[in-house]
């Protein structure tokens, strides 16, 4: 006898319950019709990238959570890690069959060989958008004003968003003489949420070769109480005003402007581990479950393309990172359930009746009604679990003699309440005003 393989999957991999996907779906259109909204258009990459692509422009770290091998063809290709380093890829192959500035979404799945741990998985969703072609305050505050619209549209907002330049911290790495090490500096204070002030310390002495240095970089990272205290409090550790420091001040008035700068937090702390950032970088916070980390990221890029193309084609932008974001409203109770799409069933009681329960299935359907008729005459109990099951508010039972007179009994699956002999008609429009 054959033995049975084993069913299971790879580790920090996992399958998706209907429950579960049904969430992840309805998330993923709601954020799809906020990018819209903006202006961006979708637009698809492939999964595997000859390595050298995704990898040229990387640190270690990265290089160690790639899935990368060689291929049936001795192709050296991986996986991709994010969705960016495509997309830069994809600009420079299509330069001449795009529109600048192109203001583009892309949501898919990404793969990542790090260790699994809550809310962080080794595939996993992320909903990206981004403008490239343009270096202006405008589109650095558009990406900043979506973040916050698309978490509003999923039902998040008790967030705050922290936003950093680098380049005024660069500045100030280059008045301390440590521009040469400003790489391992910004992974240095990158990791400061996750180990601690003096844990942050001990690494930046070690980077630095300077107690004095490091010291003078922990206290060029503490926010102010303020936007505009922070600001110019960075302002002068770096030497003084310029395009850097201006383009945070033109940032801030354009939240203020939209009345929405209480979301913003200048927070010099942050910096992006990535190499590729240059400008203005933000992360986003859960404000009742900050240890999740940041559920959007993201920021300016303006040397990425430059890797595949000799012209200098500017960027910006953000990713959501889906699976870590529905861990944290889960966590906070902010997710409801739903088994189906479904708002009402038509139950099988009657199997001659089957032609004629289609034939009401259509005419819900036509008024905007999702309904299924159940496949076999089974007992009414068996029939009521699985439509429990599959979380719709509505049931529909219809006798040989309903049907002749275009009748049927509508009931509440919620409440129990029950409209017995009422039009097919009526029942349509009860179900439409409940949904």
């Amino acid at each position: 006898m054959e033995t049975l393989i084993q069913p299971k999957i790879l580790k920090g991999f996992r399958d998706f319950l209907p429950k579960d996907e049904i969430l992840r779906t309805d998330l993923i259109e709601k954020l799809t019709a906020t990018y819209r909204s903006y202006g961006f258009v979708p637009i698809d990459t492939p999964v595997l990238e000859y390595s050298e692509i995704l990898l040229r422009k990387s640190n270690g770290e990265t290089e160690k959570q790639v899935f990368r091998f060689e291929d049936n063809g001795h192709r050296d290709v991986a996986m991709r890690f994010d969705l960016t380093v495509p997309f830069a890829r994809y600009v420079a192959e299509h330069r001449e069959e795009l529109y600048f500035p192109f203001k583009r979404y892309h949501i898919s799945k990404v793969w990542r060989g790090e260790k699994p741990q809550a809310g962080r998985y080794r595939e996993f969703v992320q909903c990206d958008f981004d403008t490239v072609g343009s270096d202006s305050a405008s589109a650095d505050f558009e990406i900043l004003a979506l973040m916050k619209s698309a978490l509003k549209a999923i039902g998040v907002e008790k967030i705050h968003i922290h936003v950093n330049h680098r380049g005024i911290f660069n500045r100030f790495l280059a008045k301390l003489n440590q521009a040469d090490k400003s790489e391992d500096i910004l992974r240095t204070v990158d990791k400061l949420a996750k180990v601690g002030r003096e844990k942050v310390l001990e690494e930046l002495k070690e980077t630095t070769g300077s107690q004095d240095a490091a010291e003078k970089i922990l206290d060029y990272i503490q926010a102010k109480p303020t936007f505009t205290e922070t600001l110019s409090h960075i302002t002068e550790l770096a030497g003084g005003e310029a395009e850097d420091t201006k383009r945070m001040s033109d940032l801030y008035q354009m939240m203020k402007a939209s009345g929405i700068q209480d979301t913003y937090i200048l927070d010099p702390s942050i910096t992006r581990g990535l190499d590729y950032y240059t400008g203005v970088v933000y992360e986003t916070f859960l404000d009742d479950l900050p240890s999740v980390g940041s559920v959007c990221s993201g920021g300016r890029y303006d040397n990425l393309a430059s890797l595949y193309m000799k012209d200098k084609v500017p960027g910006v932008g953000a990713s959501i990172g889906l699976d870590r974001l529905i861990a944290g409203l889960t966590e906070l109770g902010l997710t409801t359930e739903k088994g189906s799409y479904l708002d009402a069933e038509i139950f099988n009681t009657e199997e001659d009746l089957s032609i004629q329960y289609q034939a009401l299935a259509s005419k819900l359907r036509a008024k905007g009604i999702s309904v299924e008729v159940f496949p076999d005459t089974v007992k009414m109990n068996r029939q009521y679990a699985v439509t429990e099951s599959k979380g719709m508010k509505w049931g529909i039972l219809m006798s040989r003699e309903q049907s002749d007179a275009g009748k049927c009994t509508l009931k509440n699956l919620k409440t129990r309440e029950q409209f017995q002999d009422i039009t097919q008609e009526d029942a349509a429009e009860k179900i439409l005003s409940g949904k």
